[in-house]
C-alpha cells in the first residue's frame, strides 16, 4: 500500500472528525424545533470552516459521551480494508441521517443533496418516476396516493397499498422487506430515468396474496388544479386539487377565474389522492370560501399554539353550493382544507376516510443542497380535532369500487348537490 495515500486518508478523516463534531453539536442544539438554516455558520466539507466555532461540548449536552462515536470513526478509517469505500462526506451524511432517524419520526428527516433535489422536484411537479406518493402508516411504507394518469395509476396501484418489497435489476436493488426504510430512501430507490423498470410487491387489504406490479418509469408533469363541468346539464364544477405545491395558488386563481365565466350551480372540491404539500396552499384556497378572521387550522407545539386565519377576503366561491371529496389518499394540507370547510361552513364531506397525517414539517434549506425537514408541531382542525392516524371520517361514506368504470364517489357528490340546488 502506498504510504503517502494512507497518510492523506488519515489526515482527511482527522479533519472530517473536527468538522463533523461542529455540525453534530449544531444540529443537536437547534435540530428539535429551532430554525436551522445554517445561516449563522458555514462549514465546507472539502475546505476549512469559514468561521471559528469552539469544539467544547455545550453545557446542555455535558451528559453526552461522544468517545464511542469517535472511537468507531477512527477504527473504521484506520482498519477498513478498502479505503476507496470510505467517502468522508457520505459517512458524515449517513451519521447525521442516523441521528435524525433515531427520533423515530418518519417525517423528520435529513436529506443529502440528491434526496433533497427529489423532494424539490416533487413540489415543482415535473420529474421522471412511476407516480406514487408514499408515507408511513402503522410502521409500513404505504402508498398515500397514485398520481392520476401515471404508470402506477394505469397499472392499478391504489391508495393504501403497502409497499412490502422493491426490486430494480438495473440499480442492483433487491429489498425483501421495506420495514426500516425511510420515506426518502424509498423515494430515491423508486425514482429513476424514463423507460426503466421497477418491480413492487404490494400488500392490499382484501387480497390473500401479495401483488407484484412491474412499472415502467415515465416523465410526469403534474398540474396542481384541474376543472371540468359535470352533471346532467354540465352545471356542476368538478375541481380537482391534486397537490399543494409552490404553483398551486396561481393555478387555483386561474381556474377560479375560468369558472366564474361559466354558468354553474354547484361545486365538487375533490382532494382525493392529494398527499398535501405546503400549509400555505390550504390557507390560500380556504380564503375563497371563508370570511376574514375565520380559523383554517390550529398549530400546536407543547404550550405554544397558533391559529392560521383567513387574512384576505376573496370569497369568490363563498355562496356556491359545495361538497368535498376525500379518500385514503387525502393527507396533510388536503385534510386541513377539508376540515376547515366542514368546521366553519358545515360543508358535507363524501368518500372514504382520509389518510390521517396530523403533523407539520418545516423544510430547512442548507448549503451545498442539503435539506432538513423537522416536525415542528401537530395541527388541529378549527374544531380541535387531531386527524393523526385517524383521518377525517366523511359525512357520507361511499366506497369507490375499483372494478367498475363509474366513479361512485363523484356520482354521490353530484347527487348531493342536485338535491340541494
Amino acid at each position: 500500500m502506498n504510504e503517502k495515500t494512507t497518510g492523506n486518508s488519515k489526515l482527511s478523516f482527522k479533519y472530517l472528525r473536527n468538522t463533523f463534531l461542529i455540525i453534530f453539536f449544531i444540529i443537536l442544539i437547534f435540530g428539535l424545533g429551532y430554525f436551522l438554516g445554517i445561516k449563522g455558520f458555514y462549514v465546507n466539507l472539502y475546505g476549512y470552516p469559514k468561521v471559528h466555532i469552539e469544539r467544547d461540548i455545550p453545557v446542555t449536552q455535558k451528559d453526552l459521551d461522544f468517545d464511542l462515536f469517535w472511537t468507531v470513526w477512527d477504527r473504521v478509517s484506520d482498519k477498513y480494508y478498502d479505503k476507496d469505500k470510505l467517502v468522508p462526506a457520505k459517512m458524515v451524511y449517513g451519521a447525521i441521517r442516523g441521528m435524525v432517524s433515531a427520533i423515530g419520526d418518519p417525517y423528520t428527516v435529513f436529506l443529502p443533496p440528491s434526496d433533497n433535489k427529489i423532494i424539490q422536484e416533487d413540489l415543482k411537479g415535473s420529474f421522471d418516476g412511476v407516480g406514487i406518493q408514499i408515507g408511513y402508516r402503522k410502521d409500513w411504507l404505504t402508498v398515500i396516493a397514485p398520481v392520476p394518469e401515471s404508470p402506477a395509476d394505469r397499472k392499478g396501484v391504489l391508495a393504501g397499498d403497502i409497499i412490502y418489497a422493491i426490486k430494480d435489476t438495473e440499480k442492483n436493488i433487491d429489498i425483501k422487506n421495506t420495514q426500516g426504510l425511510s420515506v426518502q430512501e424509498a423515494v430515491s430507490i423508486i425514482r429513476g430515468f424514463k423507460g426503466t423498470t421497477i418491480l413492487l410487491t404490494l400488500i392490499r387489504e382484501g387480497l390473500d396474496e401479495p401483488l407484484e406490479v412491474e412499472l415502467v418509469r415515465d416523465t410526469l408533469d403534474i398540474p396542481s388544479v384541474t376543472v371540468d363541468f359535470v352533471g346532467q346539464d354540465g352545471k356542476i364544477a368538478h375541481v380537482q386539487v391534486i397537490k399543494f405545491s409552490g404553483e398551486t395558488e396561481a393555478e387555483w386563481d386561474s381556474k377560479v377565474l375560468e369558472m366564474l365565466t361559466k354558468d354553474f350551480d354547484g361545486m365538487v372540491l375533490d382532494v382525493r389522492n392529494n398527499p398535501g404539500g405546503y400549509l400555505k396552499g390550504a390557507v390560500d384556497l380556504a380564503s375563497d370560501f371563508m370570511d376574514v378572521g375565520e380559523v383554517v387550522v390550529i398549530e400546536k407545539s407543547g404550550n405554544y399554539e397558533k391559529e392560521y386565519k383567513v387574512e384576505k377576503m376573496l370569497g369568490r366561491l363563498k355562496n356556491r353550493k359545495l361538497v368535498i371529496l376525500i379518500n385514503g389518499g387525502s393527507a396533510s394540507a388536503s385534510e386541513i382544507l377539508a376540515g376547515a370547510l366542514r368546521d366553519n361552513n358545515k360543508v358535507k364531506i363524501i368518500g372514504d376516510k382520509s389518510f390521517g397525517k396530523g403533523t407539520i414539517q418545516e423544510p430547512q434549506e442548507m448549503d451545498d443542497g442539503v435539506g432538513l425537514h423537522i416536525t415542528i408541531a401537530k395541527w388541529l382542525t378549527p374544531g380541535g380535532y387531531w386527524v393523526n392516524e385517524k383521518g377525517l371520517v366523511p359525512d357520507v361514506e361511499v366506497p369507490d369500487d375499483v372494478n367498475t368504470e363509474i366513479d361512485e364517489q363523484l356520482e354521490a357528490a353530484i347527487k348531493e348537490l342536485s338535491i340541494n340546488i
